[in-house]
This record gives C-alpha cells, sequence and structure tokens, in this order.
C-alpha cells in the first residue's frame, strides 16, 4: 500500500528551507506498510500539506524502515519535521497508566487554543496545565493517545508565517508522572485483583465436595432423639457421629454423664449386630465359591468331550481324510484345548485342595477356639461383676451423701434423685446382662465338654486306624518275601475291603493282583484321578497326569494293573465309528459289594 502523496514540489521546497536534501520519490513508495484509511490517529486523514488543516504520518508498521516525518499545517501554526538522519529523542521510563505527557520547548507566544489545536488530534484532552515558561503538562483521557502525542517530539513549530523567536520553538514531547494516573491504575489493578479473586473463588466453590451438615449442640431433647437414633441400624452411623462430636467438643459433665454413659453402652451394644452381619456376609461368600466350584466343575466337564472331540479326529480313521492345512489347524486347537482344561483342572484340584486344609484346621482348631470363646466369656463375666459392684458403691455413696446433707437444695435433690433412677436401672440391665452371660457360659462349657471327648473318639479311632494299617502292611511285606524266593508263583495278596480292614486287619488272601507297594500307590492315585472324572478318561490322560509325578512310568505298565483290577476298574468303549475310544472308569464303590 502507497500514501498517497499531495505536491512533491512543495515537499521538496520545505526539506529545502530546513537544510534537508529532498528524497527522491521515482517509482518507491514513502511507507509501503501505510493503510491509506488510517492516518495518525483514529479519524484522521491524511492531508494536502499546501492545505490549511493537519496531516500526521503515524509510526510505520515495519520496524526494518525507517521513520518518515512529513510537514503539519494547523490552521495558526506550522510543524516541521527533525532531520531523519538524527537520533530518537530520549524519553524516561513510561509509568504504569500513564495518561499525562509533557510538553517542552513551546514557542514564548503559545497559548492553551493553540497547544489544544496541535495536541486535540491525538484525542480527547482532559486537561492542561501551562506554566509561565516554554512547557506544560497535558492530560488524555486514554493511555494510548500518549503514544499518538509522542510521535510529535522533535518537530520545529513556527507560529503562522512569523520568523520571531518568540514565535518558534523545538516541541520535547515524553512522559509525565501524575498522581491522578497512577491512582487510577492502582484502582484499576486492584479491581482485577478482585475479579481474579472472585472468579478463582467461584471455582473452587464448585469444584470444592459439599460440607457435611453442622452438627447441634447438646440438649435434653436432642439427647433423648440421639438415644432413640443410636438403637436403629439405618441411622446409626450419623448417631455415632453426633455422639462423637459432643465428646471432643467437651459437653459431657456430672449432671449429664448418665445421659452419655447410656448412649456409650447402647454404642456398644451394637458389636453383635455388626459380628452377625460378618457371619452373614461370611455364609455369602461360602455361598458363592461353591457356586463357582459346582460351575467351573461343568465348564471342565465341557472341555473335557471337547478335548475327545478332538483326540477322536486325531486318530488314523479321520485324520488322513483332512487337507495338510485342517490338520495343522485341529493340531493347534486341540493343543490349546488341552491347555485350558489341564488349567482349569488344577485350578479345582487346587480350591478342592484349599477346603480339605481348610476342614483340617477347622478340625484341629474346633476345640481351642471353644476355650477362647469360654476365656473371653469369663473375662467379661468379671468386668460385669466389677461394674456392678462399682455401681453399687455408688448407690451406697449416694445414699451416705444424702443422709449427711439433709438441707440439701431442690436441685441437688432432683438431680441425685436422677441418678439414684439412672444407676438402678442400669444395675437391673446389668443383672439381667450377667444371668445372660452365666447362662451362655454354661452351654459353652457343655459343648466345650462333648467337643473334647469327640476328640478323644476320633484320636482313638485314628489310632485304631494307624495299628491296623500298621499290621496290614507288615502282613504284606512277610507275603511279599515269601514270594520273593518263587517267581513262577503268581501275585499273591488281593485288595482287602475297609470292613475286612477293621473285622481282620492281619487276615491275608491267597492271591493278590498288586504285587508292589509302588503298585499299591498307583492304584491309589489313579482311583483318587478317576473318581474326581465321573465320565471316566484315556489310558493316555491317565499316563500323562502319573508322568508329571514320575517320569519313568510305562503306558503299558499302568494298562496291565488296571486289567488285573476288574473290580476297581472298568474299561468301556465310548463312541461310534470313528470317535470310538476305550475309557478307564473307577468302580470301587459297587465292587466292594461284589468282592
Amino acid at each position: 500500500m502507497t500514501m498517497p502523496m499531495s505536491d512533491p514540489n512543495a515537499w521538496a521546497t520545505a526539506m529545502n528551507n530546513l537544510g534537508m536534501p529532498p528524497i527522491p520519490m521515482t517509482g518507491q513508495p514513502l511507507m509501503p506498510d501505510f493503510d491509506p484509511n488510517l492516518g495518525m490517529m483514529a479519524g484522521i486523514t491524511p492531508m494536502n500539506p499546501m492545505m490549511p488543516g493537519l496531516s500526521m504520518v503515524p509510526a510505520p508498521l515495519s520496524q526494518e524502515l525507517p521513520v518518515i516525518k512529513e510537514i503539519i499545517h494547523c490552521k495558526s501554526c506550522t510543524l516541521f519535521p527533525p532531520n531523519p538522519n538524527l537520533p530518537p529523542p530520549a524519553t524516561r521510563e513510561r509509568p504504569p497508566g500513564c495518561k499525562t505527557v509533557f510538553v517542552g520547548g513551546l514557542p514564548e507566544n503559545a497559548t492553551e487554543q493553540l497547544i489544544m489545536e496541535v495536541f486535540g488530534q491525538c484525542g480527547d484532552i482532559t486537561a492542561i496545565r501551562k506554566s509561565k515558561k516554554n512547557f506544560c503538562h497535558i492530560r488524555f483521557a486514554e493511555e494510548f493517545t500518549v503514544d499518538k502525542a509522542l510521535f510529535l517530539s522533535g518537530y520545529r513549530i513556527r507560529l503562522g508565517s512569523s520568523t520571531d523567536k518568540k514565535d518558534t520553538g523545538r516541541l520535547h514531547v515524553d512522559f509525565a508522572q501524575a498522581r491522578d494516573d497512577l491512582y487510577e491504575w492502582e484502582c484499576r489493578q486492584r479491581m482485577m485483583a478482585r475479579e481474579e479473586r472472585h472468579r478463582r473463588k467461584m471455582e473452587e466453590d464448585r469444584l470444592r465436595p459439599p460440607s457435611p451438615p453442622p452438627i447441634v449442640h447438646y440438649s435434653e431433647h436432642e439427647c433423648s432423639q440421639l438415644g432413640d437414633k443410636i438403637k436403629d441400624d439405618g441411622k446409626f452411623a450419623e448417631a455415632v457421629r453426633v455422639l462423637l462430636t459432643w465428646l471432643e467438643r467437651g459437653e459431657v459433665n456430672r449432671r449429664n454423664a448418665n445421659n452419655f454413659y447410656s448412649m456409650i453402652q447402647s454404642s456398644n451394644s451394637h458389636i453383635r449386630r455388626l459380628m452377625g452381619e460378618k457371619s452373614q456376609h461370611e455364609k455369602e461368600m461360602e455361598e458363592a465359591k461353591e457356586k463357582f466350584k459346582t460351575a467351573l466343575a461343568g465348564i471342565l466337564a465341557q472341555f473335557e468331550q471337547i478335548v475327545s472331540v478332538f483326540q477322536a479326529a486325531s486318530k488314523q480313521k479321520a485324520w488322513d481324510h483332512f487337507s495338510k492345512a485342517q490338520r495343522k489347524n485341529l493340531d493347534m486347537w486341540r493343543k490349546q484345548a488341552e491347555e485350558i482344561r489341564n488349567m482349569h483342572n488344577e485350578q479345582l484340584m487346587g480350591i478342592r485342595r484349599e477346603e480339605e486344609m481348610e476342614m483340617s484346621d477347622d478340625d484341629m482348631e474346633d476345640a481351642p477356639d471353644s476355650v477362647l470363646q469360654a476365656e473371653a466369656l469369663k473375662e467379661e463375666n468379671d468386668s460385669l461383676r466389677c461394674q456392678l459392684d462399682a455401681y453399687r458403691n455408688e448407690v451406697e455413696l449416694l445414699k451416705q451423701e444424702q443422709g449427711k446433707n439433709q438441707p440439701m437444695r431442690s436441685e441437688e435433690d432432683s438431680t441425685h434423685s436422677q441418678q439414684l433412677s439412672f444407676l438402678q436401672q442400669a444395675l437391673q440391665g446389668m443383672q439381667k446382662q450377667l444371668l445372660k452371660m452365666r447362662e451362655e457360659l454354661k452351654q459353652r462349657e457343655a459343648e466345650l465338654e462333648n467337643s473334647l471327648e469327640d476328640k478323644q473318639q476320633l484320636k482313638s479311632q485314628v489310632q485304631n486306624l494307624k495299628e491296623s494299617l500298621q499290621n496290614l502292611q507288615n502282613a504284606h511285606n512277610m507275603q511279599v518275601s515269601e514270594t520273593s524266593g518263587s517267581p513262577s508263583t503268581g501275585s499273591a495278596v488281593r485288595v482287602v475291603s475297609c470292613s475286612q480292614e477293621k473285622e481282620g486287619p492281619t487276615e491275608k488272601s491267597p492271591s493278590s493282583p498288586v504285587h508292589s507297594e509302588r503298585e499299591a500307590l498307583l492304584v491309589g492315585i489313579i482311583s483318587t484321578f478317576l473318581h474326581v472324572h465321573p465320565f471316566g478318561a484315556s489310558i493316555e490322560y491317565i499316563c500323562s497326569y502319573l508322568q508329571r509325578l514320575d517320569t519313568k512310568i510305562n503306558p503299558s505298565e499302568v494298562e496291565a494293573l488296571l486289567s488285573r483290577l476288574p473290580c476297581t476298574f472298568r474299561q468301556e468303549l465310548t463312541g461310534v465309528g470313528a470317535s470310538l475310544e476305550k475309557r478307564w472308569n473307577f468302580c470301587g464303590f459297587q465292587g466292594i459289594k461284589s468282592t
């Protein structure tokens, strides 16, 4: 954008009069970044320098080009720009909120009307303070007009066409410190600070959680209501919070101590309710565990069926009909299904082991728990007795004081009577509670005696079983040593049922399919394994489980052992056609009746 220039000859004449060489105007704009719609100030359009009026050039928007100032014509004076080769005039540091400028170098014959004519084009002027000397102070209505006034610093001013020294001067415009400007700036800063604090407070209030309701102070009416709330399970938490606040405030005194004691006693009675809730939750947790175990067993059974499908598909009759890609996918799916099946199986076995351990711990800890409960009941009985004695002592002391001090005031009589009534009520409650605790103690002692008797019976049964098992092992070792010398004879000992062991643990059968203790251990482990698989298992699956315990186990050896025990293990054929598969089932519970 180019600035519209007036007659260049007039511009050259003005420059020659000031002793400045004219600047060539051919083809190069003076201010390429200047907007023709903007003058130095808002609302001022550039004018012809030869015409009366004002034509000011604003500061360049581009800092790389030098500032070029023009001659400014007013009605009663003319302003000539300074030499562009001279450095810019020096200014002091700008005070905060500055609206006032210092103007020096005015002509001696300058008037306020002249100053208003020159600087009124910069903006609205609120005050002019002119000195008798050649300077004045001008206060503007807005801060940004000060920058426009500083643009005139360095201009030479001449009144009309006079060349008299009193009618000429060089303007020097600078920032001025004024108390009014500082006061307005401080007021504006305080207002902004108040607005910022208000905004922050509103934001904090919006993000702050709601405050709890205030706690009322102690009174007889509030105390009676609070006693009812403490006994209510739904309002217990809120009531205890109010009671705690009263105690922390120190609102307990000799008159209301009994009320506070009764409320604390009511709070203590909620311990039994909480213990009951805990036992209820534990029962629900046990039911959830049992439900989870049942569901997991059903999932495991379905996994077994899926693995059986993959095993049937892997047999030669069906395997040859699949393509290479299909075989690869079937093999991958089978491995994944077996891994997931084994993982679920281990999880189910872990749950059963934990249950067995918990059952054993409960059996071992039943008697100590009952002993501890009996001791706790005895301690509570002793504490109740001590409290009862303390109440009796307080009643006796109050009676003695009442007998000594007969002429007492009516208020003291009423307080003593209230205390006596409270103590009598508490004494009756403690007596009832003591009788109830004694009955519970007798019941606990009877239960403890029964549990001790049951424990003795169990110990005797365990000892008898250990002795019968030791006798059976000794007899078996003797028979094995006898049959080891004659290898031509067959196996000697037959599996003895549980009833036969109790009746005669030392009796021996003439022949037995179990040849060694290792095979007996294998029979027990396989029986346990097949017992948790009601649909049976293949010999490969059984051997994969046993090889985790011992890698030397041979499937042929295991199958031969299972075949020698028809009353304990039974082989069944499942499936049709290509999915035909042999499975071994545990039938010891039915076989014991037929043997």
